[in-house]
């Protein structure tokens, strides 16, 4: 859990699961990433469906329309899979040193 505009948030089980509703999305995962005036904020990353021209502002308008302001996907980025352990588990660890590499 962490903390943005002091509310408590738990971004990736809530983000997460909208985004995966989305019918032009295949995959997702939701990390926090630095910043300035929040703290932490979230960021997604996306796995279009085959054909797909989805943006990152459809992405994060899909998700403003179904949660509170302070849970709202701050930055999205387009991957080719997202990266996980042999069992299924996202490897948060690997998108976050992605995240701030590009940073």
């Amino acid at each position: 859990m962490s903390e943005t505009h002091l509310e408590a948030t738990r971004p990736r089980s809530l983000q997460q699961s909208l985004l995966l509703t989305h019918p032009k999305i295949s995959d997702a995962a939701v990390i926090l990433i630095p910043d300035k005036e929040a703290g932490q904020c979230p960021m997604a990353y996306v796995v279009r469906k085959a054909g797909s021209n989805l943006s990152e502002g459809a992405v994060m308008d899909f998700i403003a329309g179904q949660v509170a302001p302070y849970k709202k996907i701050r930055r999205v980025a387009f991957i080719a899979s997202v990266p996980k352990n042999p069992s299924g588990k996202i490897l948060r660890k690997d998108l976050i040193q992605l995240s701030t590499s590009k940073l």
